[in-house]
């Protein structure tokens, strides 16, 4: 069952039914003209990451500032966003099973669609499905670019996997990804240059090793909202694939600059709207926001503008606030804005997205992607 839509275009803030999932407009569209200029500037295709937003309107606002294409972690997530005009997508994952490669094959039929693979099996079931429904995917071969995760980690096995994709009916080699999610929160600036840089340095070693031996490679994609400068400036990327750049969140603030100050090219635009319920003591209130309206994996959220109020605990439905010495706590029916620690899982957990210019509701969106986890 979808949830009540929260606003209506045209209500003041105060009006937004709580919690709600909320963006700021000025500061979202900000945040998508600034990547996309950084990258024009550079000669970088963007490609961003659709997963942390799931929202065709903001997809529509990334492909109309550039983007040449968008990037889903999920087949059915590349459903949802295809009505976004998009025409061009990287299921950046490795597809395995029957249903889920038919669906994808019936989006090859549509738009170009491109995917993952890292093993000769995975190759010979994605050639399997492709020549079934008389579809082409286009392949990146995923290689370890640092974190140990789902990429290739042993370099003799790239060429015969090239060769594999490069020969098999219904496929088309279209080059490496190289993403390395941990060094996107890598806290000093330092530190995410220089994994950016390994991790480009380990794309071309095998984007070189793969023409040397005759074969197509046209693509190194890869690169993150955190190391995206690093990734511009290398010159080893092709494209890159921020995708929090579009709202931020609380564990993307703490990194740093070379400075050692906080890191923050991109405004925080994304928030829980939460309305306080009670204030038992002096000092102490409790929102209408928490862990079900909250993603607590990289901890509890700030409370935006308020430095002197702290989210120190939750329940399912409720969150404590409570109020630094001397202050005093929100009044009963005050709203806060919540800044989530981690935007993608936050959104996930929302059916819609009131997006506010000012004190004024513009817009309600859909989280087209919500519950796409197949």
């Amino acid at each position: 069952m979808t949830s009540p839509v929260p606003a209506r275009s045209g209500d003041v803030f105060t009006e937004i039914d709580t919690p709600a999932l909320m963006v700021d407009l000025d500061a979202l569209e900000a945040n998508i003209a600034l990547m996309a200029a950084r990258a024009r500037a550079a000669g970088v295709a963007l490609r961003p990451h659709g997963k942390t937003h799931k929202s065709v309107a903001i997809a529509r606002r990334q492909l109309a500032a550039g983007a040449v294409g968008l990037c889903c972690q999920k087949v059915s997530e590349a459903e949802a966003l295809l009505p976004s005009g998009v025409e061009d997508l990287l299921v950046s994952n490795h597809v395995v099973g029957a249903r889920k490669l038919e669906r994808l094959a019936t989006l090859a039929g549509k738009v170009r669609v491109t995917t993952l693979a890292s093993d000769l099996t995975h190759v010979a079931l994605l050639s399997d499905a492709a020549r079934a429904a008389g579809v082409t995917f286009h392949i990146l071969i995923e290689i370890d670019a640092g974190d140990a995760r789902m990429g290739l980690q042993t370099p003799e096995a790239l060429l015969p996997l090239a060769e594999a994709i490069h020969s098999a009916a219904g496929l088309q080699l279209r080059g490496i990804q190289a993403y390395n999610g941990p060094m996107q929160h890598l806290r000093g600036a330092a530190e995410r240059a220089r994994a950016a840089h390994q991790a480009g340095e380990r794309a071309a070693e095998a984007r070189a090793r793969i023409r040397a031996a005759g074969l197509p490679c046209p693509l190194v994609t890869g690169g993150g909202t955190g190391s995206f400068e690093a990734d511009l400036a290398s010159g080893l990327l092709d494209e890159i694939q921020p995708g929090s750049y579009v709202f931020m969140d609380v564990d993307y603030a703490r990194n740093l600059d070379a400075d050692g100050a906080p890191y923050r090219p991109f405004a925080q635009s994304l928030f829980v709207l939460a309305g306080v319920l009670r204030t038992p003591a002096p000092g102490l209130a409790y929102v209408d926001a928490g862990a079900k309206a909250l993603n607590l994996d990289c901890g509890p959220p700030a409370v935006a503008g308020r430095p002197d109020l702290s989210f120190t605990k939750a329940s399912d439905e409720q969150g404590r606030i409570e109020a630094a010495e001397g202050v005093a706590a929100p009044a009963l029916g005050e709203r806060l804005r919540l800044v989530p620690s981690h935007c993608d899982p936050t959104v996930a957990q929302y059916d819609w997205m009131v997006a506010v210019r000012g004190e004024q509701v513009e817009e309600v969106w859909p989280v087209d992607g919500r519950g796409c986890v197949t």
